[in-house]
């Protein structure tokens, strides 16, 4: 990989990185660190490894990103509660469902923080295809798992979504 592809690929993906990992630990300043973090080993990784062919760099950047994640919780082991206003504060905007799929279903106001209601399992990979617009195939490659489990899950995940939001219930 060049370093213009590279760099091309820092500037398509590391806003969306930066949500990803602000989501994650509601820490603006940390969110950044771990972006540049991800960067810098997705860089040392590429250079060290340039015999290996990386399949999808958008997801190998969310893999790292997340075991990033991992290694900070490890270390903090307490996540902060954050609302809502917290977010937009911090300039984060929940944005719009780009596939059309959910726009029913979630307004911009409340994705958040339903979202955050759902159980772990299945809320990265909600906001992950239905935020970040990840194909299904990307988010499995991202999480070292198989497409057909991440699906379940999304599908899962949009079927407590549905009972959590008062206006969808009946």
């Amino acid at each position: 990989m060049s370093e213009d592809v590279f760099i091309q690929a820092y500037d398509d993906y590391s806003d969306a990185l930066f949500r990803y990992c602000y989501f994650r630990v509601y820490d603006r300043e940390k969110a950044l660190e771990l972006v540049q973090e991800t960067f810098t080993k997705a860089w040392v990784y590429v250079k060290d490894n340039q015999d290996k062919e990386i399949e999808n760099f958008r997801a190998f950047l969310y893999r790292v990103a997340k075991n990033l994640i991992i290694d900070n919780a490890r270390r903090n082991k307490k996540r902060p509660t954050s609302s809502l206003d917290d977010l937009r504060e911090a300039g984060f905007d929940p944005g719009t469902d780009p596939t059309g799929a959910m726009k029913n279903l979630l307004d911009n106001k409340s994705a958040l923080t339903v979202i955050e209601q759902l159980p772990d399992k299945y809320r990265e990979v909600v906001w992950l295809r239905y935020l970040e617009d990840m194909s299904v195939k990307e988010i499995a490659l991202m999480l070292e798992d198989s497409e057909n489990n991440v699906s379940v899950k999304i599908h899962r995940g949009l079927s407590k979504l549905r009972q959590l939001i008062p206006d969808h219930n009946g």
